[in-house]
């Protein structure tokens, strides 16, 4: 498939996508719709940024009965970012944009409630909020045909397992399900042992390798430094940043110092409200905010075009989340820059990694002060 023009689509999705300009599919999308749209199940790995969310879109919009009332298809995912992402790709692929519930925490109960009631024939929905629901009895499952997993990885990472698991079992089991990953662990071959019936595999790419677009560099540097180096990068650097630090009291501490020393940062993480983690992402996609300190659980809906620079305030625990997180920059064709902050002790870490990874990250070893860093 080499434009979506060749798939055999009703003529106003045809229309909807030559509308919304998505004319070439990327490489997931190639791959994924055409046995989706048989109905086939589909075991998909490929990073975040590559067209996962349309290339279960379209299949789930020309699948689903038309003259069905309540809810026959659902996609589960790790975040409230990432809903309302989806429901934003569904509202530029379809006229009935109303057709939809969101149904998630940190939101109010009231309107997702309603939606349901009204007849929403897609729910797209993060694990804890609707387990919470079915288990009041205020939503009914059984109707759904179609089952969408999407960044199951991050689900499981995040303890989602029970619930994925429980509501699974309060759908038909005559069903097509599509589970999309960035990794290919051993429990995402679980989940798809379980849940899914002879997929067909698609795989773009090393899912763990990443972007050839992103220039990895790192920098040794004393804890106590990392504040000062941070600025130091944010004034010889242009564009944005996307700072990731392992705590929430951490971000807020990042954030607040950047501010103190004239840096326009916001904070985004779990202990924030739903309002004020939309404000943050909007405030730093629109430019407002030029840096945006990110813990890894909120960051994961984070879908914003070209960011200029991540820098891993503090090293990720797993190299999945290191290729997560370069991921964040360089998409498309655009070019990025991903810089790690090591201390002393995290040298043999970031050297497993790299074996791990297949890599290697240029470094630099920050002396005295954040602006003599040198090639070490």
């Amino acid at each position: 498939m080499n434009q979506f023009s060749e798939l055999n689509l009703s003529p106003a999705l045809q229309k909807q996508l030559a509308d919304a300009n998505f004319i070439t599919p990327t490489p997931v999308q190639a791959g994924a719709i055409p046995p989706a749209l048989e109905g086939r199940d589909v075991l998909a790995t490929a990073q975040t940024g590559t067209g996962k969310t349309l290339s279960f879109l379209i299949p789930l919009i020309e699948r689903m009965p038309k003259d069905a009332k309540g809810a026959t298809a659902l996609v589960l995912l790790p975040t409230r970012e990432l809903a309302m992402q989806v429901l934003e790709s569904w509202k530029q692929l379809t006229r009935n944009p109303r057709a939809t519930a969101l149904v998630c925490g940190g939101l109010a109960e009231g309107p997702q409630l309603d939606a349901i009631r009204h007849g929403a024939r897609l729910i797209v929905a993060t694990p804890g909020r609707l387990e919470d629901y079915l288990q009041r009895k205020l939503v009914n499952l059984s109707g759904v045909r179609i089952l969408v997993l999407d960044e199951v990885d991050r689900m499981l990472d995040m303890g989602f397992k029970p619930s994925i698991r429980r509501i699974a079992a309060s759908l038909p089991s005559e069903r097509q399900t599509l589970c999309y990953s960035a990794t290919l662990s051993p429990e995402i071959r679980d989940v798809a042992r379980d849940y899914l019936r002879d997929p067909v595999r698609v795989e773009i790419g090393s899912v763990l390798k990443p972007s050839p677009n992103v220039e990895l560099q790192s920098f040794e540097v004393p804890t106590d430094k990392k504040q000062e180096l941070l600025e130091h990068l944010l004034g010889a650097e242009q564009g944005s940043f996307l700072v990731f630090v392992r705590t929430k009291h951490g971000a807020d501490r990042v954030a607040r110092r950047l501010k103190r020393a004239g840096h326009s940062a916001t904070p985004i993480h779990g202990d924030r409200s739903q309002s004020q983690r939309n404000a943050a992402l909007r405030s730093f996609a629109q430019g407002h905010h030029r840096v945006l300190v990110a813990t890894d659980v909120a960051a994961r809906g984070i879908d914003v075009a070209d960011v200029a620079h991540v820098v891993n305030f503090d090293m990720p625990k797993e190299a999945e989340d290191f290729v997560h997180r370069v991921g964040r920059t360089g998409r498309a064709s655009s070019r990025g820059v991903a810089s790690t902050f090591v201390a002393p002790d995290e040298i043999s870490t970031l050297h497993k990694m790299e074996r791990k990874l297949a890599i290697k990250i240029r470094r630099f070893r920050v002396r005295a002060t954040a602006s003599h860093a040198r090639t070490a």
